[in-house]
């Protein structure tokens, strides 16, 4: 019997995510090499990453109004899902008796931490509630740095901001701060599941970008493009901004198509930045990007 009202197999989250054709966690979880993740967290930006998901028929993957503990900071990494609801008493015995019975320790709002592994971002959905909304404070946000090495996302409150902001390295998402706790009046209804965050639509295994108020949600399937091709744009960009300080070019030609002259003077350029994260190769594969 599963223990969660939304709790996939993995033949069923392999199913919902057809697209991936990569690596994938013992759940059927989607694995973004880690290659990927440093790509997109080195050079790309949020407004490019949705540029690209947006041209692709995605237009639903971010969500502003966030507070972060972090300022300034990127986090990326693959998302954990879980999914809470307004507690209903005889529901919320079946889910905890069924989990006890299947080895699951302490009040459900642990058990989603639980599975959480290196560079896995937690993506707790509690419905935007702030009073008795916090999942998670001090001690259960030491647990999911531990685990994961990287921060976590609160459609919610949280509690203890003073010791959530003390975890070093730990960048945190979330609403607002309120003192009360959540676990007498929300239930958890899922882990690893499809759910929505307003008017996003999160699936286990995202790439979770985010920073300062922004949070966005990358198919798990179009991350290496995006950050191939943001890698591209990064030293299209210092090229360009190189050449206008030297007055090689106009204003005019380094922000309009470039010409074939000005295409191969950058490959020169290029072929001497040995730092570069992507080949020739990559650059024929996303070519043509530039259309947001």
């Amino acid at each position: 019997m599963k223990y969660l009202p939304y709790q996939l197999t993995r033949e069923e989250l392999i199913a919902f995510t057809p697209e991936w054709k990569g690596e994938r966690f013992a759940d059927g979880r989607p694995k973004v090499p880690d290659s990927v993740l440093d790509k997109l967290q080195k050079y790309v930006s949020i407004t490019f990453a949705w540029g690209i998901c947006s041209s692709k028929g995605y237009k639903w993957q971010f969500r502003g109004g966030f507070k972060s503990t972090i300022a300034g900071e990127v986090t990326v990494g693959r998302a954990l899902t879980a999914l809470y609801a307004p507690c209903r008493p005889d529901l919320k015995e079946v889910i905890y008796s069924t989990g006890q019975a299947n080895g699951r320790i302490g009040d459900a709002i642990s058990w989603p931490i639980d599975e959480l592994v290196p560079r896995d971002v937690y993506v707790a959905d509690v419905y935007g509630k702030i009073d008795q909304g916090a999942v998670i404070g001090e001690r259960l946000s030491t647990a999911v740095y531990t685990n994961s090495k990287n921060g976590s996302i609160q459609n919610a409150s949280v509690r203890d901001i003073d010791g959530i902001e003390g975890i070093e390295g730990f960048n945190c998402f979330y609403l607002g701060m309120h003192p009360t706790y959540a676990s007498p009046t929300i239930m958890l209804m899922g882990i690893n599941c499809p759910m929505r965050m307003e008017d996003v639509t999160v699936m286990p295994g995202d790439v979770v970008m985010a920073k300062d108020d922004c949070v966005f949600f990358i198919p798990p399937h179009l991350a290496e493009f995006i950050a191939v091709s943001g890698a591209i744009e990064n030293y299209r960009d210092q090229f360009g901004m190189l050449r206008l300080r030297e007055r090689k070019y106009t204003p005019g030609q380094i922000d309009a198509g470039w010409s074939p002259e000005i295409e191969q003077d950058f490959m020169g350029w290029l072929a001497e930045q040995k730092d570069a994260p992507f080949t020739v190769e990559d650059m024929e594969k996303v070519k043509g990007i530039r259309t947001w």
